[in-house]
């Protein structure tokens, strides 16, 4: 199959330059749409929907500025040069501040545009469809790979299978199980999510299955549990794979009976819940190690749909920055227009293993230092620092347990039932906390 040439739109009064243009972007290989006015090129966006606007800055009617601006509203991450005379190059100097790509000076040299098209094309998000369908809506992307697999999340949605998302931290597996239900027919019921590594193992347990009045201390009433809650819904269990051993059995029970029974009840409630799990661990490698049940697994992964890192959909990284600066200038009440070119091009090729979640975190870290409108390169570079020495709280949780428990284990040496002691829990669930942390005792000895 023969690949699209990017689309390119000219907008300029004067004819003999646009099919001047046009003939030099043609013979480049890439596909035109020549408009004379501000108001026509308006009117052709949404149908031509090109990848980059090139425009003059002084026309009748509608200028080049005026044309921006709208299009900024519009189509945000659409990438927009100017032409410009040399009595205009102060007018395109401000228009950069606000956000236009770059400018090119009357007679324009070729080299140079096209390397600035080359350019701006790479970094651009194009004029996208913005009205995307409702249950995906969450999920912004134009990239190939995430279009197969919400394809594949849409053909899932209408039945009712277990689905197993995999991904790595902060790469919107959440979002995922989201839109599977949005275009489910349980859209209309409740979507319940619960990190079941971030819960201790007691109070997890009562969340998920509820618990009776009386069944332990402080249990003063009863308590409806997330599958009673998600009655007809969907629940969607994120880090499955951190599930203590023990609950893992209760669930693949609630899973084969399709009931659940509350904590200290004699009686068991039917449901009809749907179940989306996700994990960022390697389960076949869990299984072996007896950290986690194959006959779970194998309940909860009918289907497996898995989520690419940041880093291998780049072309998103325009769309996504873009889509958090209008998200984050509103609540930080400031006006940011864009990123500059540079600082474009260092977001799309940082590293990111911190994913769509560690994006977010940098691009709020220089939307709240920013003090102009275009988001400079230089802030990006701080944010990227900062981001880097910053961890999660649930990576500083997981670490800070795991340092307490093996200094415990170090004072014991290695006995756990005086670590046990020491850290005020059961020795069977300070067990179950070694296991989750992969610490042998017989290394303390």
């Amino acid at each position: 199959m023969t690949e699209a040439k990017p689309n390119i739109m000219l907008v300029d009064d004067d004819a003999a330059l646009l099919r001047l243009l046009t003939m030099r972007l043609e013979a480049a290989g890439y596909a035109i749409v020549a408009v004379d006015s501000g108001e026509r090129a308006l009117a052709s966006l949404a149908a031509e929907r090109p990848q980059l606007v090139i425009s003059d800055m002084r026309m009748p009617g509608m200028d080049g500025a005026t044309l921006f601006d709208a299009i900024r509203r519009q189509y945000p991450t659409l990438p927009v040069i100017m032409l410009t005379a040399h009595g205009t190059i102060p007018d395109a100097v401000v228009a950069m501040q606000r956000g236009v790509f770059g400018y090119l000076t009357k007679p324009y040299d070729a080299p140079q545009l096209l390397a600035e098209v080359e350019r701006a094309l790479k970094l651009g998000g194009g004029a996208g469809d913005t009205a995307a369908e409702p249950w995906r809506s969450g999920i912004i992307t134009c990239n190939a790979t995430m279009e197969t697999l919400l394809a594949q999340a849409r053909l899932v949605a209408a039945g009712d299978a277990s689905v197993l998302i995999r991904g790595a931290s902060g790469s919107g597996k959440e979002l995922l199980a989201r839109a599977i239900h949005l275009a489910s027919r349980r859209s209309a019921a409740s979507f319940l999510a619960i990190n079941c590594g971030a819960i201790p193992e007691q109070l997890l347990e009562s969340e998920l299955f509820g618990h009776a009045k009386g069944s332990f201390t402080g249990a003063l009433r009863d308590h409806r549990g997330l599958f009673q809650e998600a009655e007809g819904g969907t629940l969607f269990l994120d880090e499955i794979g951190d599930m203590p051993l023990l609950l893992q059995v209760k669930l693949l029970r609630v899973l084969e009976e399709r009931q659940v029974r509350p904590v200290g009840s004699a009686r068991s409630v039917p449901i009809d819940v749907r179940i989306l799990s996700a994990t960022h661990r390697p389960l076949e490698q869990d299984i072996a190690a007896g950290r986690f049940r194959e006959d779970l697994y194998y309940r909860l992964n009918v289907v497996t749909l898995s989520l690419p890192a940041l880093a291998e959909r780049r072309d998103d990284i325009p769309l996504l920055a873009s889509h958090f600066l209008r998200q984050l200038g509103g609540k930080y009440e400031k006006i940011v227009a864009g990123f500059s070119p540079a600082a474009m091009e260092l977001l799309i090729g940082a590293a990111w293993p911190g994913n769509v979640r560690q994006l977010y975190n940098v691009v709020e870290h220089a939307v709240v230092l920013s003090t102009t409108p275009l988001i400079a390169v230089d802030l990006i570079e701080n944010s990227l620092r900062e981001a880097q020495r910053m961890e999660s709280l649930e990576d500083a949780r997981m670490r800070f347990e795991r340092d307490y428990l093996a200094r415990a284990l170090r004072i014991c040496g290695g006995n756990v039932t005086h670590a046990a002691r020491l850290a005020k829990r059961n020795r069977t669930e300070f067990y179950k906390l070694l296991q989750r942390h992969h610490l042998d005792p017989g290394q303390f000895k």
